[in-house]
């Protein structure tokens, strides 16, 4: 199917208020592009490696959008340019022309996934996505297959090596495994077949509760041993409780320094004493604020990892 895309060109200092007044009027799926460089509070919150140069940053900006198959195009677009006229009495609105381009129905959820190849996370393990092949395997590799579908997890980013190398070190052989925030479910099924007698995995998102159990499912994982749930465990304590309570030798959580902190008040009443907390995710600019929050709710920090911006923390109930 085809789509007819419109196009308009303005200025950055009105992209905001022209995409707020298209959204006003039902059109959905608005595109900005401008050159305007991230901040650096954009760049944390960001799991991103390597940020595209944009070159200066020219005043211009771009929106685009959709109008449905169904509605009147010429009639919704001089309703469009009729209603961003009016905005140029508050903003400079620049040349307000708008372009019409035909683009393909492109299935955005999974063109990504041309660009995702085999990778290794060490000399021992390799991540290999479900829809690619493999070939000249090392004997005594681990590889791991993956589909991370829409929810968080490739095993790329420096937060997730992070993660499986403290793993690798402290994960000892039928122990119990909780991986909190699990995404695709990387970090679990890795320790699954890493040696764990079980584990438990949970997430908000329910779209990365089913990612884990079909991942766990191309890796063959016994089921029996592996147990994914959708809560949140900082704010639900019926949830947290019925996950285990003092079950757990090592504890993993890759997701971000402001989830961490409260984490770390309640995670203990899973963990077995003396079991060990690994937590990435963590931007530089907030470990000491972990550190803090790690070592008020009573942990011994056993070790502090570093990988380009990014921090894990393995501590000691």
């Amino acid at each position: 199917m085809k789509w007819n895309k419109y196009r308009m060109k303005t200025t950055t200092e009105a992209v905001d208020l022209i995409s707020y007044t298209l959204g006003e009027m039902g059109i959905e799926g608005i595109e900005i592009e401008d050159k305007i460089p991230l901040t650096e509070e954009e760049k944390k919150k960001m799991f991103i490696d390597i940020l595209p140069d944009l070159g200066e940053d020219d005043g211009v900006a771009y929106v685009s959008f959709y109008i449905e198959p169904e509605k009147d195009h010429e009639e919704t677009l001089e309703e469009v340019s009729r209603a961003v006229q009016e905005l140029a009495d508050f903003v400079d609105i620049g040349e307000a022309a708008i372009k019409k381009s035909v683009t393909a129905d492109v299935d955005w959820m999974n063109n990504w996934k041309k660009f995702w190849k085999p990778f290794k996370v060490d000399d021992q393990i390799i991540i290999k996505p479900t829809w690619e092949t493999l070939s000249d395997v090392e004997d005594g590799t681990l590889v791991v297959e993956l589909d991370p579908g829409t929810s968080f997890g490739t095993g790329m980013h420096h937060t997730t090596r992070l993660c499986i190398t403290q793993m690798k070190k402290y994960l000892k052989k039928d122990q119990a495994l909780f991986d909190v925030g699990c995404g695709s479910g990387i970090l679990s099924i890795i320790g699954l077949m890493l040696g764990a007698g079980e584990a438990a995995a949970t997430d908000v998102d329910p779209n990365a509760v089913a990612a884990a159990i079909e991942n766990a499912g191309v890796n063959h994982i016994d089921m029996s041993r592996y147990h994914v749930a959708a809560g949140d465990i900082i704010t639900d304590e019926g949830f947290r409780h019925s996950c285990g309570v003092e079950k757990y030798d090592l504890v993993l959580a890759n997701i971000l320094a402001d989830i961490i902190i409260p984490l770390s008040g309640v995670i203990k009443e899973n963990m077995k004493p003396g079991g060990i907390f690994v937590s990435s995710g963590i931007i530089n600019t907030k470990e000491d604020e972990v550190r803090k929050a790690l070592l008020d709710n009573g942990f011994e920090i056993l070790e502090v990892t570093h990988s380009g911006d990014w921090v894990a923390f393995t501590a000691r109930k």
